[in-house]
């Protein structure tokens, strides 16, 4: 039968098979975030500059 250390090598060699697979779909989710938190820091940015300036 397997020992510990045997099922930790087969479960990292599976994680990391795994891993590949979605390494593309994780990319385009980290991207969409970053694009999504940049647009939302800049509105609020010019939210706030909008605010500050007398009318």
């Amino acid at each position: 039968m397997f020992g510990l250390s045997e099922l930790a090598v087969i479960l990292v060699v599976v994680a990391v098979i795994v891993g590949i697979r979605k390494l593309p779909e994780l990319t385009r989710s980290a991207g969409k975030a970053t694009r999504i938190f940049k647009s939302e820091a800049r509105a609020l940015r010019d939210d706030t500059a909008e605010r500050r300036t007398p009318r």
